[in-house]
């Protein structure tokens, strides 16, 4: 099976640490870096091919996977001249099967990829949306008024749920042969023209553990939790 991960972005959220590191080689754990524990996670499940979209520090990166026999996988690169946000590098990749794996380089999950994508190839999706259920909070409290400025109701730091996308998907090979190649097209394009072109698109939820270590809160979040839970996420 075959699977693209997404490492070419450069990390601006994460800074400092992401002066001198591309973030998928950011550390977890002080043991190894989060792309080599998705590369692990993505070899269990059955992945053998994995192509990685690279850009920001690619040298590095290439350095470190090399051709990906130290994992036993079978890892080529595709590289971005230009930033193409998150879909757009797909147009690159040639000899892409009928239907594959797409997921961002900085996620920490627990998520069953292999039975994910099954759940995709055998509901016929064009695209398969993996969803977290996240919470928000508002800092303030919230006023509500009627049309004479009458407040009725007041809520102090209210909560609220929603249904987040993980940044891991599982796409048709028609999708990506309907988009312009080398132009910038992201994830929020693919949606919103997706559901104009009626493609059969469906969400895949997931209520056990998702993060995406993009921000500095949520990068020592999950240090703390992979230090902790590690069997959870290297044995999947």
């Amino acid at each position: 099976m075959r699977a693209i991960i997404l490492a070419g972005g450069k990390g601006t959220r994460l800074k400092p640490y992401t002066y001198s590191l591309p973030k998928p080689l950011m550390p977890i754990g002080g043991e190894m870096p989060i792309l080599e524990i998705i590369l692990k996670q993505l070899k269990r499940n059955g992945f053998n091919h994995i192509t990685i979209a690279v850009n920001y520090m690619a040298k590095i990166i290439k350095a470190f996977f090399d051709d990906g026999s130290e994992w036993d996988l079978k890892i080529d690169y595709s590289v971005e001249r230009i930033p193409l946000n998150t879909i757009g590098p797909l147009t690159l990749i040639e000899n892409l099967p009928d239907n594959f794996l797409v997921m961002n380089g900085d996620i920490l999950t627990d998520l069953d990829y292999s039975k994910f994508f099954k759940w995709h190839v055998d509901n016929k999706n064009d695209i398969s949306v993996t969803t977290f259920k996240r919470e928000s909070i508002i800092d303030f409290g919230v006023l509500k008024y009627n049309e004479n400025q009458e407040i009725f109701e007041f809520i102090e730091k209210p909560k609220y749920y929603f249904d987040v996308s993980m940044g891991i998907y599982a796409l048709n090979k028609k999708v990506i042969d309907a988009l312009p190649k080398n132009k910038a097209y992201g994830f929020d394009q693919l949606m919103i023209d997706g559901i104009k072109k009626k493609y059969k698109i469906k969400g895949y939820p997931h209520d056990s553990y998702w993060l995406d270590i993009g921000r500095n809160d949520d990068y020592q979040v999950a240090n703390e939790d992979y230090i902790k839970n590690k069997k959870k996420f290297l044995r999947l």
